[in-house]
């Protein structure tokens, strides 16, 4: 912190704790609260009870969390391929046409992810590529979805990559693919953990979702939804808690790997 009296730190210190808790702490803490309580009391949930969990871990709910993680793994994985395979080639454009291939990867960001879920209806909708219907069709929503972060994310790591590396193990013989496997992608292992980011946000995932999800692959902000829409408040509560447990459980796993690959 770049404030050396001791009076100006607490001062920075209260004016953040003063917008943090309002901001971000204090919903959580209430949705929380309001995934223990049967009814209001005033402006806080109360009536202790642990049912709404006991419906939040089971049955549909609990296929609901299977469906949402598997969604968002599959998702993870093929943006952060596509992300990094499209970095890569994009490292060695220069001009107007890497600006393109940038542009090109945050457009679905640039517009609502309602958009998105839109446009692949329309374009998943027919033979030969007919995903509508299917589970496939949710997958890749999110894939075009979180394929931006990924891109990102390994690209700002090639900027600041090291050459020299790479041409040692050319000087000394090494194959292109040899040094692509073995020396640059190791060196861009702490960027690969944006898989991480891209889990996360498949997670909490619903507009696009809202539009193509079939019955038989209802992920869980879809129940989080239905649950608040038709006055469940509380429970919808407990089914947002699980999921934001699994999100975080997943995160703490990834930032463990990130901190090991960057210790390599």
């Amino acid at each position: 912190m770049l404030v050396h009296s001791r009076k100006a730190r607490w001062a920075v210190w209260a004016v953040f704790l003063v917008l943090f808790l309002p901001l971000f702490a204090l919903p959580l803490l209430v949705l929380l609260g309001a995934s223990f309580a049967t009814h209001w009391s005033g402006v806080l949930p109360s009536g202790p009870t642990a049912a709404n969990f006991r419906t939040a871990t089971r049955g549909e709910t609990l296929q609901a969390l299977g469906t949402s993680l598997v969604t968002a793994a599959t998702a993870s994985l093929l943006a952060l391929t596509a992300g990094t395979w499209a970095a890569l080639a994009g490292a060695a454009l220069r001009g107007r046409y890497r600006r393109l291939l940038d542009a090109l990867f945050v457009l679905p960001l640039a517009v609502p992810s309602v958009v998105v879920g839109l446009s692949v209806l329309v374009a998943y909708s027919q033979p030969p590529l007919l995903l509508n219907g299917t589970r496939w069709i949710v997958i890749v929503a999110h894939t075009v979805l979180v394929t931006a972060f990924a891109h990102q994310s390994v690209s700002a790591a090639l900027t600041r990559l090291d050459p020299s590396y790479e041409q040692a193990a050319a000087s000394l013989g090494a194959r292109p693919s040899y040094v692509l496997l073995r020396v640059r992608l190791p060196l861009l292992l702490p960027s690969l953990t944006a898989a991480g980011l891209c889990f996360a946000l498949s997670m909490g995932e619903l507009s696009a979702t809202m539009m193509l999800y079939p019955p038989d692959w209802t992920p869980l902000p879809v129940l989080v939804h239905a649950a608040t829409d038709r006055g469940a408040l509380f429970t919808g509560s407990a089914v947002a808690v699980v999921l934001m447990a699994a999100t975080l459980l997943v995160l703490s796993a990834v930032s463990r790997v990130r901190t090991r690959a960057s210790y390599r």
